[in-house]
């Protein structure tokens, strides 16, 4: 058998360990544009000299060697040939298989705005190559500008602050964070950052730029006409999934690659997981959704599903956040908030169950809530504090003594 995977990331990674662990004999071969195994999630702690290239791994340094997969690294897909079961890459050579998972995960968006799009100090955060380059970018550069401040965004402010840079952040929402937090715990992270000499610019949007004869844009120009100056711009507002050499008639790309509940795309022997699907862009999920592709290319009959993605952590100057579920309330939700000064509770109950949870301080037993969002579990009938819950209040005992789940 002839396995190849296209990506190194959470979801390539984890395929491998489950090919290697069940099928030891079979040709395993993994092709990415990346040159080296990193994790997204630190980038920042690039930004922030605190890791090198190869403290970011999340794998042995022997990794391929000892699972014997040939790693084609530093190579981009040009065309899947879906008829001959080949996948032919940019510098023309054709790698065959019997079984192929396409976990290439997304690239960053840059909305075309002003020369957004063309210029050279312009940026994503995405990629290992989008922080070297960044990295290489600010150390002549004094005035930089995020645009978003969701975690990729406030991760890059964060990592470059660091090094002492001026961080200027545009947000068109009206306050940081918007998909994770309210406006109560937005506020606290909000406070630290500025502490710290980061200016932020809400509600406003990115509206024309100003570049110079060398192809740098040295002002962004916002939606009131302010202007902002500008050495490096980062550009954080959302990701598209790198399908890029896959449009075939076979495999449907809507905001994501389709996959069935086996992970398996439209063309015979042909799957897919982690964020080149769409389906979630939490880490955990990516490796459960390779595992399970991995599985299924094996032979297995294996189904993906937890789709359940609505989770984040966060933690920018000492203060953690967890936030589960749904953020903004609707009109007939119950909404139950609790504030002292170290901690922020809030709570959205809808149709009698726990719809969302965010929590702000002290966010130890957290698991009772996740458990309870994810599997709808009605909380109608209890009548303690909500924020006092635990798993034992979903216990019941039997005549024998035997513990159950009231469910």
């Amino acid at each position: 058998m002839k396995y190849v995977i296209i990506g190194v990331g959470a979801a390539g990674i984890m395929a491998a360990k489950t090919i290697r662990k069940a099928d030891k004999e079979s040709s395993l071969t993994m092709i990415s544009l990346d040159a080296q195994v990193h994790s997204r999630c630190m980038l920042h702690k690039y930004l922030s000299h605190e890791r090198n290239e190869k403290q970011l791994s999340f794998i042995p340094e022997n990794f391929f060697e000892e699972n014997q997969i040939i790693w084609n690294k530093a190579q981009s897909v040009k065309q899947l040939h879906v008829k001959e079961k080949q996948v032919e890459l940019l510098d023309g050579t054709r790698v065959e298989y019997d079984k192929l998972l396409i976990a290439t995960g997304a690239n960053s968006f840059i909305p075309p705005v002003g020369n957004l799009r063309e210029a050279k100090n312009v940026f994503g955060l995405r990629h290992l190559s989008d922080a070297q380059a960044i990295d290489q970018s600010a150390k002549k550069a004094e005035n930089i500008v995020i645009i978003g401040s969701g975690l990729v965004g406030l991760d890059a402010a964060y990592g470059l602050m660091e090094t002492g840079k001026n961080v200027s952040i545009v947000e068109m929402a009206d306050r940081i964070l918007p998909v994770q937090l309210d406006k109560t715990a937005a506020k606290e992270y909000q406070k630290r950052f500025e502490s710290a000499g980061a200016k932020f610019y809400l509600g406003r949007k990115a509206a024309e730029t100003k570049m110079d004869e060398n192809g740098k844009i040295t002002t962004v120009i916002l939606d009131n006409g302010e202007e902002l100056k500008s050495d490096l711009i980062i550009v954080a507002a959302g990701v598209r999934s790198a399908t890029a050499g896959f449009e075939t008639e076979e495999i449907i790309v809507d905001r994501g690659m389709k996959v069935d509940e086996f992970m398996q795309t439209g063309a015979k022997d042909v799957y897919a997981a982690g964020d080149v699907t769409g389906l979630s862009g939490i880490w955990p999920n990516a490796q459960k959704q390779g595992e399970t592709a991995a599985l299924n290319m094996m032979g297995g009959r294996v189904t993906y599903t937890d789709r359940f993605a609505a989770k984040n952590t966060i933690n920018f100057f000492g203060l953690n956040s967890l936030c589960v579920g749904e953020i903004v309330p609707k009109e007939t939700d119950v909404v139950i908030a609790r504030e002292d000064a170290s901690n922020y509770k809030r709570v959205i109950i809808r149709d009698g169950k726990v719809a969302g949870v965010l929590l702000q301080g002290d966010i130890s037993h957290a698991g009772i809530w996740q458990y309870l969002i994810k599997n709808q579990i009605s909380v109608a009938g209890i009548k303690k504090d909500i924020f006092a819950l635990n798993f034992s209040d979903f216990y019941g005992i039997k005549e024998n003594g035997e513990y159950v789940w009231n469910f």
